[in-house]
């Protein structure tokens, strides 16, 4: 096997997270190599729905240095992921793909980066930009194994035509469940359940609020006061047209959780069963970090501990894009941007020692 290449500073990621930290390197002259696991641009919007939009403007959805522009008011899947090639091209980013990264060790004062194509790299700074989209989460339910219909998680889902004539249970109170259900609902009779009663926007509010929720957390946060006490979040479901639609055909009625599943459906909270040919599950995600689990990273509870997104366990690594927990709206196209400027600032400064 050949040597190792050297570099300063690898970003494991080149989705929207792994692209803004390059663009701010790149400006304070840093030069940055990203490994991006997909086989081409466009991050984890290649693996949306098909008829997904984003519920913000394209300037509330853009990247650093150069804004996106849509036809459309909110900027659909396909435009993003144009957005996302283009944006590469114009900063001339070093990017290999598709380089999987398995696994990240510490050798020789070095972090050691390995490929699923076996591949090595070593580097002197580290940021893990992979995101949540290869994480899916499934919450536990009593007998989810007896249950023989389909289920899939809204990280596989494509589109409604495998669901024609269906019975479809949609499980999930955010953004993705209802525009899920709004589509499915138009070729199969849907069942919306989620653990809260979801909350909805004002049909003349977008997700600008939302990004402006989370900036006052923020700064909250930052000025050592509480955050629990500010109205709302990420989980309030923005009104686009075709949830508003669902909203007129009566199908955006959400019920309480239920208590297990049968076998050919579930059993609600009063003892009665329904039947279901498939079930969708909008529940989110989580950190797909298991390429770092090697390294001595969490805290006595399992979380990945950090300030910021800088490790507090390891100098000269650094996570970005995965959520709150490394920064309020980091996982949002607008969001990361203070967290991607942060982080490279950090980096510069562990650099020149």
């Amino acid at each position: 096997m050949s040597s190792p290449r050297k570099v300063d500073l690898i970003i494991v990621g080149a989705g929207q997270s792994g692209l803004a930290t390059a663009y701010f390197l790149k400006r304070l002259g840093i030069e940055t190599l990203l490994l991006d696991g997909q086989e081409s641009s466009g991050g984890a919007w290649l693996k949306a729905w098909d008829s997904l939009k984003l519920f913000s403007p394209a300037q509330w959805s853009s990247l650093p240095g150069w804004g996106l522009t849509s036809n459309n008011i909110y900027p659909t899947k396909s435009e993003l992921i144009a957005y996302l090639q283009a944006y590469e091209a114009r900063y001339d980013f070093e990017i290999i793909r598709p380089a999987r990264v398995i696994s990240v060790e510490q050798r020789d004062g070095l972090f050691e980066v390995q490929t699923c194509d076996r591949q090595v790299f070593q580097c002197r700074a580290l940021v893990s930009a992979t995101g949540t989209w290869g994480n899916p989460f499934i919450p536990q339910y009593a007998n989810s194994a007896l249950y023989e219909g389909q289920q899939i998680h809204s990280a596989y889902y494509r589109t409604p035509a495998a669901f024609t004539g269906k019975k479809v249970l949609i499980v999930g109170g955010g953004n993705s469940a209802a525009q899920i259900l709004a589509e499915i609902s138009y070729v199969a009779q849907t069942t919306w359940v989620t653990l809260t009663p979801p909350t909805f926007l004002p049909d003349d509010v977008d997700g600008r609020v939302l990004f402006e929720r989370a900036t006052l957390r923020w700064k909250a946060q930052s000025e050592g006061r509480a955050v629990t006490d500010l109205p709302g979040g990420f989980g309030d479901v923005v009104m686009i047209d075709s949830v508003k639609d669902a909203r007129v055909r009566g199908v955006l009625q959400a019920r309480e959780a239920f208590v297990e599943f049968s076998k050919r459906g579930v059993v609600w909270q009063d003892g009665q069963e329904q039947l279901f040919d498939a079930v969708v599950w909008c529940t989110g995600f989580q950190a797909d970090s298991a390429h770092v689990n090697r390294l001595n990273i969490r805290d006595e509870e399992g979380h990945i501990d950090t300030t910021g997104t800088r490790s507090n366990r390891i100098p000269g690594l650094w996570f970005v894009g995965y959520g709150d927990w490394c920064g309020f709206a980091s996982a949002t196209l607008i969001g990361v941007q203070r967290h991607a400027k942060s982080t490279a600032l950090e980096i510069a400064g562990y650099l020149a020692h």
